[in-house]
């Protein structure tokens, strides 16, 4: 058996792997403490683990549970990352959120691989025109892979740089998302990834309020001209607007009619 102290836990490794809940990672543990084993394998590359993180975790509380390591190759961490996202997305209980990070996090990784985003031996030897081409193709085996079209995994792509922007500025809000905790629109989420750096903390505290609590900002924010001649009404904001398509008619109302008519007074 391999010693635990021998295993390492990559932070990119990690993030890629959607989190049990309290109740699922306690219930795991009761499984494995009823079967006195850790039935399966700890896979790792170069002593990095890239699956079983929580059964690691169960095994360095419990010194005494027997567990096995699985050492895999991986021509380099992009090959793990690939294979990582693969294997997370097999599982039945992952939510939308989880599904579309993971596929966007395959892509990037696959594009990164065979040198889409920098130099390389490929890009040379290709043309640029041929690494769009390998794009699509990948983006549409991806697709095929887990049943959605092409272009969800180029909007995924996007979603998971923002999820990995939104969570460096301000750590726990890649679990939030992806666990639905939080729901900001892919828009929001994608913008993050865009927005200068000093300016992130802000955008993710923003985008990450309630539904009711931004509209009530877009309320409060927005100007209404209309209402300002009520000011000494007891009518809210709300009812003011309301009001405003009601009068602006009547104008037109009290013209109208007298020049057509009076001819034939």
């Amino acid at each position: 058996m391999m010693n635990l102290n021998a295993l390492k836990i990559d932070p990119e490794f990690q993030g890629k792997i959607p989190p049990l809940t309290f109740e699922e990672l306690n219930q795991l543990e009761a499984n494995i403490l009823r079967d006195g084993r850790i039935i399966n394998p700890i896979i790792v590359w170069q002593g990095l683990i890239v699956d079983g993180h929580n059964r690691f975790i169960i095994a360095k509380k419990h010194p005494e549970i027997p567990f096995t390591v699985h050492e895999t190759e991986f021509a380099n961490r992009y090959e793990a990352i690939i294979w990582i996202c693969k294997n997370q997305l097999g599982r039945r209980n992952l939510t939308p959120e989880q599904k579309k990070y993971l596929i966007g996090k395959q892509y990037e990784a696959e594009k990164l691989n065979h040198g889409g985003d920098q130099k390389s031996n490929l890009k040379k030897s290709t043309g640029q025109n041929g690494q769009s081409i390998d794009k699509r193709w990948t983006r549409r085996r991806i697709a095929d892979e887990n049943g959605v079209n092409d272009s969800f995994v180029k909007r995924a792509e996007q979603f998971s740089k923002g999820v990995d922007a939104a969570e460096k500025a301000v750590p726990g809000t890649r679990q939030k998302v992806l666990t639905g905790e939080v729901k900001p629109t892919a828009a929001e989420i994608a913008s993050v990834a865009r927005a200068p750096p000093e300016e992130r903390p802000a955008l993710v505290a923003e985008i990450c309020k309630p539904k009711d609590q931004k509209k009530a900002a877009v309320t409060r924010t927005t100007p209404l001209p209309a209402a300002k001649p009520l000011s000494d009404s007891s009518t809210s904001e709300e009812e003011s607007t309301d009001e405003e398509p009601i009068h602006t008619p009547a104008p037109q109302e009290q013209t109208f009619p007298q020049r057509v008519n009076e001819p034939l007074k």
